[in-house]
């Protein structure tokens, strides 16, 4: 009942081929009517060309007749019997023996796929299963396979080949999907080992596939962001000249991510120059590259050139917002120059950008710093005035100063109005105030009597 192509005995298939129970268990479920009787010699269909017999050598098979095809099952027992199977490469083999009749599944090829890939001397097998896809694979099945090239810790050839014989230069190359590349590059660039291998991948698809320009930039960015975040000054230059051999235009995020680089490594001048050559580009502004220049001006004490820029934003049609008014206001007080302070919040008012209450709070600081208590308390009228409700950390600045001059009733005034706004005093306002009472003889009792009933009215 068997096929006479190949007789063989139990012990010597034992010895000859240590997988063939699973060989064998693999073509009984897929023709029952096969014979298999355990110790006994019985009868498989073998593609190997060969007749084996009990005894101690080979023999040529002489050429029979094609064995009969094997009855078809259905794609979904197909599906089974591949997922199954423990070994990666019985699965190709039943996907193989059946696809005369059977047409498996995407699913099933896509399973298949991803535990080949596991192992390198699988790869081959994995792509060539790929090819045999009914539609172009999509980036969810490729990139698991192309990171397991990259995890193979292999030399980066590996990954960069494999992916040249999918999209590049094999015999029938895929479609890139845009997400796919993006993908990749974020992987490699994310570790420093793997970077280099994430320039030489986006040189390989610019210069050799036909990418749409959007797409072209947006890698560009991607590895320039990756660059500049590592501290790679010349390569994110590198990059951004590399944009204009190709021709295409870089954007605001380009521009962005360079002025951030350039003002963290103390190249303020260099910029500023980039934010002129985006509006000789006509690229409209970015407002978090000008709060970056800003701030990074305000550290470096350049407050003129700081608020020139400032002017020149409008100049530029550009509308300054609160936080760039914010950055100049706060390296101005931190400068000790808390009057130009107060000069940039009239030309944001002038402008029709109202004052928050960090503005507010970083120039009564700076006044009382500078002991100027009758702008502090003006400018702590209007903050109040406005509905913005001061820290406890501003009175206390006020009350704090008032007592260092001697100015105790003053000081009692604020502790009053701290009070009367349910505001909990510091131990160290407590002591400020309670130790300049003392000092004062001739007012110390009315100071006191002052401070407790507007206590009790609390």
């Amino acid at each position: 009942m068997g096929h006479p192509e190949l007789e063989i005995s139990w012990a010597t298939a034992q010895d000859k081929w240590p997988n063939t129970r699973s060989i064998v268990t693999t073509r009984l479920q897929l023709w029952p009517g096969l014979c298999f009787a355990g110790p006994k010699p019985y009868t498989i269909v073998s593609s190997c060309g060969f007749s084996l017999h009990p005894r101690s050598q080979f023999e040529p098979a002489p050429m029979a007749p094609s064995a009969p095809a094997p009855p078809a099952i259905s794609p979904a027992r197909l599906h089974k019997l591949v997922t199954s199977q423990k070994d990666p490469l019985l699965a190709l083999e039943l996907v193989n023996v059946t696809s005369p009749t059977t047409a498996p599944h995407p699913a099933t090829l896509h399973a298949l796929v991803l535990r080949l890939c596991r192992r390198r001397e699988h790869l081959p097998h994995a792509l060539a299963l790929l090819r045999r896809l009914p539609s172009p694979p999509s980036p969810r099945i490729l990139l698991p396979l192309l990171l397991s090239a990259l995890r193979l810790r292999r030399p980066p050839h590996l990954f960069l080949s494999t992916f040249n014989s999918l999209f590049v230069s094999g015999p029938s190359s895929l479609p890139l999907h845009p997400q796919l590349l993006l993908r990749l590059l974020s992987v490699l660039s994310s570790t420093g080992s793997h970077f280099p291998s994430a320039l030489q991948l986006l040189r390989v698809v610019s210069t050799s596939l036909p990418l749409p320009e959007p797409l072209v930039l947006a890698a560009h960015n991607l590895l320039i962001d990756a660059a500049a975040r590592s501290g790679h000054i010349a390569v994110s230059v590198s990059l951004f000249r590399r944009l204009r051999s190709l021709h295409v235009s870089p954007n605001a995020e380009t521009y962005r991510m360079l002025t951030q680089l350039f003002c963290r490594r103390g190249q303020v001048r260099t910029a500023a120059t980039l934010l002129d050559e985006m509006l000789h580009r006509g690229i409209s502004a970015d407002p978090l590259a000008y709060t970056t220049v800003l701030n990074a001006l305000c550290r470096k004490k350049q407050l003129r050139e700081a608020y020139r820029l400032l002017c020149l934003m409008r100049g530029r049609g550009i509308s300054p917002d609160i936080v760039h008014y914010n950055t100049v206001i706060i390296g101005m007080c931190r400068e000790g120059r808390p009057l130009d302070a107060c000069k940039v919040i009239g030309d944001m008012m002038e402008s029709g950008c109202t004052p928050n209450a960090v503005t507010y709070t970083t120039v009564v600081n700076g006044l009382c710093v500078s002991g100027l208590y009758g702008k502090a308390e003006a400018y702590l009228d209007d903050m109040m005035g406005k509905g913005f409700v001061p820290h406890f950390s501003v009175f206390h600045s006020v009350i704090k100063r008032c007592c260092a001059v001697g100015k105790v009733n003053e000081a009692a005034q604020m502790m009053i109005r701290m009070l009367a706004l349910g505001m909990v005093p510091h131990a160290e306002t407590w002591s400020s105030v309670i130790r300049s009472v003392c000092n004062d003889e001739d007012n110390v009792e009315v100071v006191l009597l002052q401070i407790m009933k507007g206590r009790e009215h609390c």
